[in-house]
């Protein structure tokens, strides 16, 4: 076959320097794809005013055979809501104006959420011919586009080639608006193999400077209501009414830290909860690996990247059944679920994992399902179909 070249549309993308690591799970699967490719171009769009980003940090780059374009462009926030096509041609004309500008014929085109990406690369295609591949990684706004019909996702989905769904449970969904089910494929997220692994907890916890002597749940995420922090808050209560050897780490930062704070004072746990605040994303296996078990508390969640990096490293999932937890935590070997938005529930079972001797090597072999390196093959799988009808 001869060398093709992929575009990726996607509405957020790392920094360079891992910074900032909004939608990271596109940087980390397109490292295990670009190989397929002769050049890669990422174009992550961004309107001025709404949503438009430093250009001290978000500068152009490229790594590999990848160049990732930060675009700016005009539009009015108005149309955003009320007039959604001509927020579409808007920024489908600023992506098509670079994409001429470097002058690379794209033979695939592959889009990470329905909207806005994924509807720019359907009206896209009615100008280069390309096929064109959707990842709906939403949870909250797929549930509502089904629930409403939403046109625009619809459009997409309908004028697109492939779906891409990291829920298996949501592949049935898309027949609620029409689109058939061979047109959906389920494909988990993953993780790097080569930055999540097992370490020395001791080691790792010094390096953080964290207490050797306590037992430490870690949780990750923006702090914002979804992620369900102030439900973790409230469940360690319980869990230092119990037993004084527990300690929560949070690692993030967000618009709530300032409640959070206020919460954890409240509850008098200020040493037994810690707010660790932003950390880069190279750091992280240290926090994987200086933790007993990763803590999760999000209410809606598609595949949350931390459950698969956490248990690469041997640390069992404690959380809420949300998104793709089911189809990953299958078995009480790999960690334990309760209900989303449920202190009590997510106490109860915090206590209980405090009790289990959980065996790292059946954590760590379960995860090697969803190394990148395995999950990417399908979905490589479909871009070959898709490639060799453009032959």
């Amino acid at each position: 076959m001869s060398p093709k070249n992929l575009l990726v549309i996607t509405n957020s993308f790392p920094d360079e320097k891992d910074q900032t690591i909004g939608s990271i799970f596109v940087k980390e699967q397109l490292r295990y794809v670009c190989s397929r490719f002769d050049q890669v171009h990422v174009f992550s769009p961004s309107m001025f005013g709404i949503g438009h980003r430093p250009k001290a940090l978000f500068k152009d780059y490229t790594y590999g055979n990848v160049h990732v374009h930060f675009l700016n462009y005009f539009n009015i926030p108005f149309g955003l809501r009320f007039m959604r096509e001509v927020f579409v041609k808007l920024m489908a004309k600023a992506i098509s104006n670079e994409v001429d500008r470097i002058g690379v014929r794209f033979d695939l085109v592959h889009a990470h959420f329905t909207w806005p990406s994924g509807r720019v690369a359907v009206e896209l295609k009615r100008r280069y011919k390309f096929p064109v591949v959707i990842t709906e990684h939403t949870s909250l706004t797929f549930a509502r586009a089904i629930a409403k019909k939403d046109k625009q996702f619809v459009k997409a989905w309908t004028g697109c080639d492939r779906i891409v769904r990291n829920v298996s449970s949501d592949v049935g969904e898309f027949q609620k608006v029409g689109i058939p089910p061979e047109k959906v494929a389920y494909i988990p997220n993953g993780f790097d193999s080569s930055k999540f692994r097992s370490l020395d907890k001791v080691e790792c916890r010094r390096k953080l400077n964290l207490p050797e002597d306590m037992r430490i749940l870690l949780s990750v995420g923006m702090l914002d209501e979804v992620k369900g922090f102030h439900h973790l808050v409230d469940a360690m209560a319980d869990v230092h009414r119990a037993r004084d050897d527990v300690m929560c780490v949070i690692v993030g930062g967000g618009m709530l830290q300032g409640a959070l704070e206020t919460q954890i004072l409240r509850h008098g746990l200020t040493d037994f909860v810690k707010l660790a605040g932003r950390k880069p994303y190279g750091e992280m296996p240290l926090w994987m690996n200086a933790c007993d078990m990763l803590a999760h508390s999000s209410l809606s969640e598609s595949g949350p990247m931390v459950m698969f990096e956490a248990m690469a490293c041997g640390r069992p999932y404690v959380g809420t059944r949300v998104g793709s937890v089911p189809d990953v935590v299958t078995s009480d070997d790999y960690g334990l679920v309760c209900a989303p938005g449920d202190p009590s529930a997510l106490s109860g079972i915090i206590l209980k994992a405090l009790d289990v001797d959980w065996s790292a090597e059946k954590i760590i072999a379960h995860a090697r399902k969803f190394d990148w390196s395995e999950t990417v093959k399908p979905l490589l799988s479909i871009y070959d179909e898709l490639l060799v009808r453009t032959t």
